[in-house]
């Protein structure tokens, strides 16, 4: 799956502890990524194409969706993975030297857009159980409410919404 680098490996030897992602950890690193980076908010972030892009993509995405938005525990999660998949996706597959990142809040919506100047567009591929591979847009497709892509005259941009609850 894309964008996993930076979460638990197992600990010891035999022991098979699943890490999962926890907001309380990684609070301090995503604020620190807010200030360095910039808002997705408020304009297009710009990040590098490399595979460290996808944690700093996953630590903006986990502030803006638990402090901005103040968005539930699961809608967070399912958040921050689906923008790590397509940050993955961008990195992986473009061959582009960087991608934006921007995020749109409306009453009972947000929309996660990820550009690159790559006009390939993504396909979505069935998967098996056994795959290890390829299920980043799967996790889209079933994760989100709607997804797709805009063709730009320099490339594309592809894109996720959500519903969301109102607090």
């Amino acid at each position: 799956m894309a964008g996993l680098e930076g979460t638990g490996q197992p600990r010891g030897a035999g022991r098979a502890t699943a890490a999962r992602w926890s907001p309380a950890v990684e609070d301090e690193r995503a604020l620190q990524a807010l200030e360095l980076c910039g808002n997705p908010t408020e304009r297009e972030v710009l990040l590098p194409s490399l595979p460290e892009s996808a944690a700093t993509a996953r630590r903006l995405a986990q502030v803006v969706a638990l402090r901005q938005w103040q968005l539930g525990p699961k809608a967070t999660e399912d958040t921050v993975l689906l923008v790590s998949e397509l940050v993955g996706n961008a990195v992986r597959h473009t061959g582009a030297r960087g991608f934006g990142l921007r995020m749109i809040r409306r009453p009972g919506w947000i929309r996660v857009e990820v550009r690159d100047p790559s006009r390939g567009l993504p396909c979505l591929m069935p998967v098996q159980e056994t795959d290890i591979s390829g299920r980043g847009l799967f996790l889209v497709d079933k994760l989100s409410d709607r997804w797709g892509v805009d063709l730009l005259p320099r490339g594309k941009t592809t894109w996720f919404e959500m519903r969301v609850v109102e607090r």
